[in-house]
Formats: C-alpha cells, sequence, structure tokens
C-alpha cells in the first residue's frame, strides 16, 4: 500500500503542467523533444519531467525515425535501467494486488487491451488524466503485439510504474508470452528496433513479463484480472512419481469448480506459455478464460486454453469472495464477432452478467483495432476505460474514444497468413508444446 512518500520532482501543478504541455510539445511535424537520446537520471530516479520527455520522444520518433535506428532514442543501457528497476518492483507484489486505504476523492482508472497502439495510449492518458497521488491506474495486460509500437507502449508503462510503484499497477495478459509474442508480432519489431542487441532486449521482456502480477482487487470489491476466472485444484497429497502427477491434474476425471484467492496466491506465474498444469493452470484461466451466457463452468474449447464461466459462477465467486464488481478484458471485436451469444465490442465495453451480488464488465482500449488487417472492411471499433471513483469503486463510469491518427509503418508480422484468432492460437500453442 502506499507509504505517503512523493516520487522526485513531484507537486500538483508539476502533474497539470505535464498534462497541459503534452499535447503540444510533440505534434506531427513538430520538432524534437527536450532530449534525444533518452538517459537515465544519474541517481537513478525518475520524475515527471522525465516521462513526459519519453513520451514526446517516442511520439516524435515514431513519425520522424526509421524503426531500426529506434535505439537512437531508448539506447540499451537505459531500456537495461529501466527494465531492471520495474522487475525489482513487480518480483516483490504478489499475484494478488490491492489497491486499499484509497485518499478521499481518489479514482482508479482500469485500462484494457492495448496492443501496441501507443498514440491511442496517449490519448487515453490525456482523456483521463496522468497518474498521480489520487488517481491510480490498473492496466489489465495485452501491451503488446498486433500494434507497430509495443515496445514504446510497454516501457512507458515501466516508467510510470517505478514513478509510481503505489498508484500504477501492470497485470499480465496472455499476449506477455514467449508464444504470442513470436506469432504477433513483438519479437519482430524488438529486433527491428534494436538490431544485434534485439535478443538481448527480448530476453529482458520475456522476464520481465514473468514477473507481472495476474488480478488487482480494488477497495476489497472490485476484482481485475485479463481473461477472468479460475478453477480449483484438487489436493492430492502423497502421489509421487509422473505417471500420478498427470493422473492428479487429469481435466477429465475431476470436475471444474471455482478457485479460491488463497489457491491464487500460492500459484506460480512464472510460467510462460502453455500447456500448463498441476497450479499451473490457475494463471492459465486468469489469462485466457471467458464469460459465457450459459451457465456452468467447462473447459475453453474455442480457445484451447482456460475456462467458459456462466452467470451462476460470476455470482458464486462474487458472493464468496464478497465482491460487487468483476472487470477483465481479453476479448476485441474480432473476438466478439464470433461470439453472437454475446454483445459486441463497438462501444469498446460490454456487460456482460448482471447478477444479484454484482456485475462482469469486459473493457477494450485499443480503438479501430487490429491496426493490421488483411480485408478492407474494419471493425472501426471504439476503445473504453473505466473509472471508479471514491467512495463507491463498484459504480464503474464508462469513458469512449475513438483512434487517433496513427503514422504509417510495416506490421511486424505476417498478418496476412499468420494465426487469426486468439482461438485458434491457444490451440496451436498446446499443440506445439506437447
Amino acid at each position: 500500500m502506499y507509504n505517503g512518500g512523493k516520487p522526485d520532482g513531484y507537486t500538483e501543478a508539476s502533474v497539470g503542467s505535464m498534462q497541459a504541455n503534452l499535447q503540444t510539445t510533440s505534434t506531427p511535424g513538430g520538432g524534437a523533444p527536450v532530449e534525444i537520446p533518452i538517459s537515465w537520471p544519474p541517481d537513478g530516479l525518475l520524475s515527471f519531467d522525465w516521462i513526459h520527455n519519453l513520451m514526446c520522444a517516442f511520439d516524435w520518433s515514431s513519425r520522424h525515425v526509421p524503426a531500426s535506428n529506434f535505439s537512437s532514442v531508448l539506447p540499451v543501457h537505459v531500456f537495461d535501467s529501466l527494465i531492471l528497476a520495474a522487475s525489482k518492483l513487480f518480483h516483490k507484489e504478489q499475484n494478488i494486488v490491492r489497491i486499499e486505504n484509497c485518499p478521499t476523492d481518489s479514482t482508479v482508472v482500469v485500462v484494457g487491451d492495448l496492443h501496441g497502439q501507443f498514440h491511442d495510449l496517449i490519448f487515453l492518458l490525456q482523456d483521463a488524466g496522468l497518474p498521480s497521488q489520487d488517481r491510480f491506474f490498473v492496466f489489465n495486460g495485452d501491451y503488446v503485439d498486433r500494434g507497430a509500437w509495443g515496445l514504446e507502449t510497454f516501457f512507458l508503462l515501466l516508467a510510470w510504474k517505478v514513478l509510481l510503484p503505489e498508484r500504477v499497477y501492470l497485470l499480465r495478459g496472455n499476449h506477455e508470452s514467449k508464444y504470442c509474442t513470436s506469432v504477433y508480432g513483438f519479437e519482430g519489431e524488438v529486433m527491428v528496433k534494436y538490431g544485434d542487441k534485439g535478443k538481448h532486449v527480448y530476453r529482458k521482456c520475456l522476464g520481465c513479463f514473468e514477473g507481472l502480477p495476474l488480478v488487482s482487487i480494488v477497495a476489497g470489491c472490485v476484482y481485475t484480472a485479463h481473461g477472468g476466472l479460475f478453477r480449483s485444484i484438487p489436493q492430492t497429497k502423497g502421489l509421487k512419481g509422473k505417471k500420478n502427477r498427470r493422473r492428479k491434474f487429469n481435466l477429465e476425471a475431476t470436475p471444474l469448480s471455482l478457485g479460491s484467492m488463497e489457491e491464487l496466491l500460492k500459484a506460480r506465474r512464472s510460467v510462460l506459455d502453455p500447456p500448463w498444469e498441476g497450479s499451473n493452470l490457475i494463471p492459465g484461466d486468469v489469462l485466457w478464460s471467458d464469460p459465457s451466457k450459459q451457465c456452468g463452468l467447462a473447459p475453453n474449447e474455442q480457445r484451447g486454453i482456460g475456462l467458459l464461466w456462466g452467470p451462476d459462477c460470476t455470482e458464486e465467486f462474487l458472493n464468496k469472495n464478497q465482491l460487487k464488481l468483476i472487470i477483465r478484458s481479453h476479448e476485441g471485436p474480432d473476438a466478439r464477432e464470433k461470439r453472437p451469444d454475446l454483445t459486441g465490442m463497438d462501444e469498446g465495453y460490454t456487460i456482460d452478467h448482471v447478477v444479484e451480488s454484482g456485475k462482469l464488465i469486459t473493457i477494450f482500449s485499443a480503438p479501430d483495432y487490429p491496426q493490421f488487417q488483411a480485408t478492407d472492411e474494419r471493425f472501426r471499433n471504439k476503445g473504453a476505460y473505466i473509472i471508479l471513483r471514491y467512495p463507491n469503486f463498484d459504480e464503474p463510469e464508462f469513458h469512449t474514444f475513438e483512434a487517433v491518427p496513427r503514422p504509417k509503418v510495416n506490421a511486424y508480422y505476417d498478418y496476412e497468413n499468420s494465426i487469426d484468432s486468439d482461438e485458434e492460437l491457444g490451440s496451436a500453442s498446446m499443440a506445439s508444446a506437447s
């Protein structure tokens, strides 16, 4: 929880000034920001000014600097310092991060999938207000892949985390994995932007992904996770040997039931890729599961990973854990197009379950998604974020926004011939790893 300290360079005026200057300092066709290349502060302490310069530098370089020259904007040694500082923070956090004792009149902003759409992230931060002592942020995963600026998106969020570790929370998404990033472009992006240092940078990013927490609980009443709910793992003491380990986690032989917060806290979150087994099934569920209108808990056969859960399970989970709201992400307009039983993602959010104890919401923050698409007809969806306000944090305010203009760039993956959906990707990754 927040210990009352303030970061270097913090004043109420500095946040407001940064908010105003961000809209004018780095604009299409404008001059270079104050400092390129970015340098690491000599004392290792980030400031609002440093992050302001980072945002402006990334915005300017996305329009004026070839991707292959990205290391001239953010050198490798600065990347190393940033990701080390952030990784140390993540590894100290539990699987569940709790946002408690929020100051009077504070707000919590919950953000869904971003998928490398850096310019939309900048707009979102302008629109919602920057992180500050009374404005928390929970980012619900999927920072990279599909969009062309996954590095910029992820690095900026890491910087905010280092500056305000008790105000900015980054949860893991299913795309923060080795398999997904090798298919949907992030690995390729890193290799282009950092050249012969690309393998080093990519490896460090994967290590950072391993440390990202899985779930946040806001004010004791709001549960957020990328995919959603998770199963209970049967306790089978005394079974030893490979054959018995397989038997005790045989999904066909074990009835599915919802897991507990205690099980979630104990799960090993560092496994990057499927197949998951044992207690690692819990992180797999949290990252990959989806809601359904059908009651019950079942394997998510469409994805090949995770679960499908119905409104009865939402009610059980909320009631059992004394919660009022579930906020998850994971499904954009392409995924919802294939699920006619659920509401589409045109507005950037959906209310999927309304039960006696509360609601289940899906939030998606990447407008006009995906950036690269093989067909001429686009979804043209809006993005959205949620604001939760003191003291009634379980009453969400939805804020929608249109995509901002993007510089024209090439994709880092073969989007015309690659796997078309996360559903197929889940099945393929399971098959390739077996």
